[in-house]
Formats: C-alpha cells, sequence, structure tokens
C-alpha cells in the first residue's frame, strides 16, 4: 500500500525538479489543477489513473520510486529512450524440457484482453 505522506513528498519532489508550479503540472499531466491540490493537502489519495498519467507525462520518472520510494529519481540515462520500453535485469531463465508428448499438442486460443489506457479492458472468447 502507497504511503500518501511519502508519496505527497516525492511529489512535491517532481514539481521542484521540474520547476513546475502545482497548476502547470497538472496542466502537463492532463488532470484538474483540484486533483493536485487535494492531493497535496493530504485531502485525496493518489489514484492508479493518476499515477499512470504521471509515468506518461515524465517517462524518466521510475514507477517503484514514485509509488514505494525505491528506486531512483531521475532513472538511469540509458532507459529514458522513449522509444523502447523499459528494460529490466531478470537471471537468465533455462528453459525446462518439454516431455514430447505436450511439444506436439496444438495450442488453442482460450480468451483475448484488450487493455485500454482509460482504465477500461474487453475480454473475448474466440469459441
Amino acid at each position: 500500500m502507497v504511503n500518501t505522506s511519502e508519496f505527497i513528498e516525492r511529489l512535491e519532489i517532481l514539481l521542484t525538479y521540474y520547476d513546475l508550479s502545482a497548476s502547470a503540472f497538472a496542466d502537463k499531466v492532463d488532470v484538474q489543477r483540484s486533483s493536485i491540490s487535494h492531493l497535496l493537502s493530504g485531502r485525496n489519495k493518489p489514484s492508479l489513473e493518476f499515477v499512470l498519467k504521471v509515468i506518461k507525462a515524465f517517462p524518466e520518472v521510475n514507477l517503484y520510486w514514485l509509488l514505494n520510494g525505491k528506486g531512483s529519481f531521475p532513472q538511469n540515462e540509458k532507459l529514458m529512450d522513449k522509444t523502447s520500453p523499459p528494460s529490466f535485469e531478470q537471471e537468465k531463465i533455462q528453459p525446462k524440457e518439454v516431455p514430447s508428448d505436450l511439444s506436439t499438442k496444438q495450442k488453442k486460443i482460450e480468451r483475448i484482453v484488450l487493455f485500454y489506457s482509460d482504465g477500461s479492458f474487453e475480454s473475448f472468447d474466440p469459441s
């Protein structure tokens, strides 16, 4: 769960770093100015939609830093390429050997789910 008072501190760091007023930040993130005011005063908690808008408007902001204070801000310069998705270092996982009877079976699509930027989604069953 996000600690609201610490989230507010990180939001204020963003405002200072980018030298933006609360109203200019609201315009940049595309939210109502009162939303920023209510967040900064502690009246409201940040919504998922708000957090996603901040990350979209400022791609160099690390999501985990914004939510939990873990990570760094601004992110490493190498990760700031807006044309490619962020990369995460992962352990190299060795593929497991698949039994021959399973590898020859035909895969079938069970469901397709589309997620939209407004937070809504649609689910399609091909049958």
